[in-house]
């Protein structure tokens, strides 16, 4: 992809095609309490709070996932480490409305990260999907 890095996540622990349970996704991301990764470009470390789990699995944007996106969104969850790690183009961001308070008093910062869950379509064909607007590719394969 044009030389950006991109992780490949082989382990899918949420399959369900009927959604997925976000109380399981919440309980996993806990294990991520404590630790912190650093982002290769910058060398910032960026610290796993306690208030990660339950804003990653409850909030608006993950309640208006929907399909595929929905199970990518999810299987993201055992790359976190590695999606912090390849972080790039660093930008700040207003909390709007005050929705955070003391939590986002100086805003917040959003990165760009990419990753891919390799998946067999009916068609044979392997679809890619990424972080910051998640969205099938549908090109080609690559000829090996």
């Amino acid at each position: 992809m044009e030389g950006s890095p991109i992780v490949i996540i082989n382990d899918i622990r949420f399959q369900s095609r009927r959604g997925i349970d976000w109380n399981k996704v919440e309980k996993y991301l806990k294990e991520y309490i404590g630790k912190y990764f650093e982002i290769t470009e910058t060398s910032e470390k960026i610290y796993i709070g306690s208030d990660f789990p339950d804003e990653f699995s409850h909030s608006n944007d993950t309640k208006r996932l929907k399909g595929a996106n929905t199970k990518a969104k999810a299987n993201m969850t055992s790359a976190i480490g590695e999606l912090i790690q390849i972080a790039t183009e660093k930008a700040q961001y207003p909390d709007y409305n005050n929705k955070h308070g003391e939590k986002a008093k100086l805003g917040w910062y959003r990165y760009n990260t990419k990753f891919g869950i390799p998946v067999y379509d009916a068609d044979g064909k392997l679809y890619l999907y990424d972080l910051v607007r998640t969205k099938k590719e549908t090109s080609e394969p690559h000829e090996q």
